[in-house]
């Protein structure tokens, strides 16, 4: 990815995510497993620092304000050449010289779309960690602990094509909040009352609940509030998919995606930020309740007063299969740091209904025998 042209001059190529080995002229890509540059054609290596620039520039943050007004430096973007995939909405990019491939999200076939998209640059990546090898065998070994699964679906899954690496895009948000509330605090104490129980008095402790009111202030600093910028994957999934160690960020560098696509974000930064609002003021009630204290708490209003906000937009590792099996589109997710896995799966009939039957026979055969035992 380059800084956006100027467009005042016409046209202008934009670049891919190709770095040429410098001995055979094959394209490198990003080996997880050595953090280095490999050719796959002659087997050449490239170290990272060799072919990143002498002065990354460090995963600094932007402000939130200024980009909401348009106002970001012309260098914070980026134009890249995107398809907009018919069936899922992924918004995929490609290289410039593809122009049908599968949507990897849901192996629908898509025609690229030769437009430009202009975006906000990425700040962050975090490199892939595990390799495809290593992904595969994480979801084939998900897949065969999966109860009622059709048989033959981890084989099919293991001599499947080869899995997609995608980075996903996310925004991180930072805040600094002061929150002033009004409350009430509850103590919990107890009265003894007489009560007929079985024709009997019988004295019982009865539970009360004596309030007072409250009132007070809560300060708090938000940082790196994740929030998925994608709309392709079910929300569920790439939840699941936490945590990541966003620690072991790297500055973005398009030598971390060779050998791998990266998604445009569907998610634009102010509904963003709104998701990751109602984070914030979840984490804020929750500092409420403890500042209130007491057995019981009741939060009546809050003012929360934001002081400067900034983001990121960062890349995430996945590893992406879609499967189709007798005629549905299933898929798989795997953090490509810690290869956790989610993802969807067929359910065998056959062996729901294999099920019921051994368990109403089991269930008959128990009765049975307490039955006769009787």
């Amino acid at each position: 990815m380059t800084d956006l042209p100027d467009l005042s001059r016409g046209p202008a190529a934009l670049s891919d995510h190709r770095f040429p080995c410098d001995n055979c002229g094959a394209d490198f890509r990003f080996d997880p497993g050595h953090g280095q540059l490999v050719c796959d054609h002659c087997g050449n290596t490239a170290s990272m620092d060799a072919e990143r620039p002498a002065k990354v520039a460090p995963i600094a943050e932007l402000d939130y304000r200024a980009a909401l007004t348009a106002n970001l430096p012309e260098a914070e973007i980026e134009e890249t050449r995107v398809s907009r995939c018919p069936n899922c909405a992924a918004q995929v990019e490609f290289d410039a010289d593809i122009h049908a491939t599968e949507c990897p999200f849901c192996a629908t076939p898509v025609v690229t779309d030769t437009g430009a998209h202009r975006h906000i640059k990425p700040r962050g990546v975090l490199p892939f960690a595990l390799s495809e090898a290593q992904a595969r065998k994480a979801m084939t070994d998900w897949l065969g602990r999966l109860w009622f699964a059709p048989n033959g679906l981890q084989d099919y899954a293991r001599k499947g094509r080869a899995m997609q690496g995608i980075y996903v895009p996310y925004w991180t948000f930072d805040a600094d909040t002061r929150s002033a509330y009004t409350g009430e605090r509850g103590t919990v104490y107890y009265e003894t009352r007489t009560i007929m129980r079985d024709g009997k008095q019988q004295q019982v402790r009865v539970a009360k609940i004596r309030w007072q009111r409250a009132r007070g202030k809560v300060a708090r600093f938000f940082d790196d509030v994740l929030v998925l910028a994608s709309t392709s994957l079910p929300k569920r999934f790439t939840d699941a998919l936490e945590p990541w160690d966003l620690s072991a960020m790297e500055p973005y560098a398009p030598e971390f995606l060779a050998g791998f696509r990266a998604e445009g974000y569907a998610v634009e930064l102010e509904e963003g930020f709104e998701e990751a609002r109602a984070h914030m003021d979840r984490v804020i009630a929750r500092d409420i309740k403890f500042d209130i204290g007491g057995d019981r708490q009741r939060i009546h209003s809050v003012d929360t007063k934001l002081g400067k906000i900034t983001f990121k937009h960062v890349l995430l590792p996945v590893w992406l299969a879609a499967y189709k099996y007798r005629g549905e589109t299933y898929r798989f997710v795997v953090n490509g740091r810690t290869g956790r896995v989610q993802g969807e799966r067929p359910w065998s009939t056959g062996k729901i209904v294999v099920a019921v039957l051994i368990g109403v026979l089991l269930a008959g055969a128990i009765g049975f025998a307490m039955a006769v035992q009787q």
